[in-house]
């Protein structure tokens, strides 16, 4: 499952009046969804079948497959998680995810690429999470990339940290990662979120990993930086996927594979109408930037 040691309260970054502007701006009737990326690619790639791309990794009492949506749960026993049947070096990995509403603190519903099984204890990791929050307050869709992660609390996170323009737990959206050889973008119902480009081997995940999704309890760090935690009063607390989307190149696939692009046919990373809409996102919505952060080393994080 994912791990995150740089996971931050963001109100000890963000003033309590822009805070209460983001929640006026998020649950009034009026929000305003971003200005349009021009491009869909989600559109492009064909939808699999749960049994098509992944199997249960962990929790199978704790999952459900209905045709082609799975339910997982965390109760008090046990979360769940699935894999992806292959490893990829590189390409487009989505899915249309549902949130559970209500009390969900310390409760971590994801997706994310990992090599962790490979490499444990020094693995790469590209990731969602949704931090689990409490009535009222809105969900926090946590972006990270990390590298070579030591696993013992040391890790150097690059968390991106965003609240949405919609309600989350009211429908599916489509949440997807596009890792090329030369960047990582994280979307959000085909609109870009943040672009995460190649600077260097060092600060670069290279390494074939395998896509996952799970829920379960983070309640050291998840929710306001660990001072709510799960309360199993309120269970199960429930993550509904579907619209499972993935393509891109194996670690059997030839030298010449390359993964989709998520940008218009003439243009090798985001087109200007994409740029604009993920400048919209991170203007309005992004509550945590981890290159901002002043009590960060950023001799450890040579990207910014």
């Amino acid at each position: 499952m994912p791990l995150s040691s740089q996971s931050f309260n963001f109100f000890h970054m963000v003033p309590i009046f822009t805070f209460v502007v983001l929640s006026l701006t998020i649950f009034g009737s009026n929000a305003q969804g971003p200005p349009s990326p021009g491009y869909y690619p989600s559109s492009k790639i064909s939808p699999i079948s749960f049994s098509q791309g992944f199997r249960n990794l962990w929790g199978p009492q704790h999952q459900r497959l209905d045709q082609s949506s799975l339910t997982i749960w965390l109760d008090s026993n046990s979360g769940s998680g699935f894999k992806s049947l292959h490893s990829y070096k590189s390409g487009y990995f989505g899915a249309a995810i549902k949130l559970h509403p209500g009390y969900t603190a310390g409760v971590i519903t994801s997706l994310y690429l990992s090599n962790n099984q490979d490499h444990p204890g020094n693995h790469d990791e590209i990731d969602i999470e949704f931090l689990g929050t409490t009535p009222g307050k809105p969900y926090v869709l946590q972006t990270n990339v990390y590298m070579r992660g030591s696993g013992d609390g040391n890790i150097i996170g690059r968390e991106m940290q965003f609240h949405l323009w919609f309600d989350p737990t009211q429908d599916f959206h489509n949440y997807a990662i596009l890792w090329k050889p030369s960047e990582i973008i994280f979307l959000v119902d085909d609109v870009p979120i943040r672009r995460y480009p190649r600077k260097s081997d060092a600060t670069y995940p290279t390494r074939p990993m395998y896509l996952y999704g799970s829920i379960w309890d983070a309640s050291s760090w998840a929710t306001e930086d660990g001072k709510y935690k799960a309360d199993y009063k309120y269970q199960p607390f429930v993550g509904r996927y579907t619209n499972f989307k993935l393509q891109g190149c194996t670690i059997q696939s030839p030298a010449s594979c390359q993964s989709p692009s998520v940008s218009p046919s003439g243009y090798g990373s985001l087109s200007p109408q994409q740029y604009m809409a993920m400048q919209w996102v991170q203007s309005k919505y992004m509550v945590y930037n981890y290159c901002h952060d002043p009590r960060r080393n950023h001799n450890l994080i040579p990207e910014c």
